[in-house]
């Protein structure tokens, strides 16, 4: 789950940065050319997807503006289609102009993210198997960026270096082997250091390890670890490596990862894993396209 005080102090944080670098002394075009008068908006969608980015809009119009009042017409995580009103906006001309753009880009940029989301979630409905974001995410984003894969119906990996141990190759190889790297990983867990430096327990950091062979997978099992990365594997040695893994031990939680793609993603979830990380849902994710429109009247 993601921590909200983080969650809103980097939203507030972002929309300060991208109003700074819009606006700076003003809008000039708005200022010359308006008189500021009352004035009520649409945002139009423009393209289907599925919506997220609804505070940091709402925030960045009332920045701009106190008297700006944002009413949004659908919730994060539903549904939008060409055409659709997704948001009204009553304020002044003026200062809804210069709100506009950075307001769009927060909303086509996460919007787009939790759509690809989506995408992902409904090739492998009917399955036990879930998706995971990665940290592959726009710096500075990433909190939003991971609030919109779970607006897209995905779910949220380690938030960053800190939350979790993942032992992955360049630690084996450092380590010496898989045995190797656990031990120390448990070891560091239980000191003083650890404690003091994270305010935390062993019992609440979860610990994963990725394996590419069967070996590894073999010996990261025999040390006991209970949820296991399998990366960058063709179908065919994925699907016995789940099968491996299954009789060693079944209760332990299988995640695949690497290359994962819309057309690959449901034969990766038939092969019985618990879980997929796909960074291209962060990443890789087309902004979704909305406009803002005056009301005549």
């Amino acid at each position: 789950m993601l921590p909200v005080d983080a969650y809103h102090e980097s939203m507030q944080a972002l929309v300060r940065v991208a109003l700074q670098e819009d606006i700076r002394e003003g809008d000039i075009t708005s200022l010359a050319a308006l008189e500021p008068n009352p004035a009520r908006g649409g945002i139009i969608a423009k393209s289907d997807g599925v919506l997220s980015g609804v505070e940091p809009v709402m925030l960045v119009f009332r920045t701009v503006d106190s008297a700006n009042k944002v009413r949004f017409l659908l919730n994060d995580g539903d549904r939008f289609c060409p055409g659709q009103t997704v948001a009204e906006i009553d304020g002044f001309n003026q200062t809804i102009l210069a709100s506009e753009r950075v307001a769009l880009n927060f909303l086509g940029c996460l919007s787009g993210v939790a759509t690809m989301t989506r995408a992902f979630v409904e090739r492998i409905s009917g399955t036990s198997c879930t998706i995971l974001d990665t940290r592959k995410t726009t710096p500075g984003w990433r909190l939003l960026e991971k609030a919109a894969v779970c607006h897209g119906g995905g779910k949220n990996h380690r938030l960053g270096l800190y939350d979790m141990i993942l032992i992955k190759d360049n630690h084996i190889a450092s380590a010496g082997s898989v045995a190797g790297a656990v031990r120390r990983a448990r070891e560091f867990l239980d000191t003083a250091g650890f404690r003091l430096q994270f305010n935390s327990s062993a019992e609440r950091v979860d610990l994963e390890v990725e394996v590419a062979t069967e070996e590894q997978l073999k010996e990261a099992l025999g040390a006991g670890v209970k949820r296991i990365m399998i990366d960058n594997q063709a179908i065919e040695s994925l699907a016995r490596l789940v099968k491996t893994a299954r009789k060693l031990d079944p209760d332990a939680k299988l995640e695949a990862s690497g290359n994962v793609t819309l057309e690959t993603v449901a034969q990766i979830a038939a092969t019985g894993v618990d879980y997929i990380s796909v960074g291209a849902i962060t990443h890789s994710a087309p902004a979704a396209d909305f406009s803002l429109q005056f009301s005549e009247e």
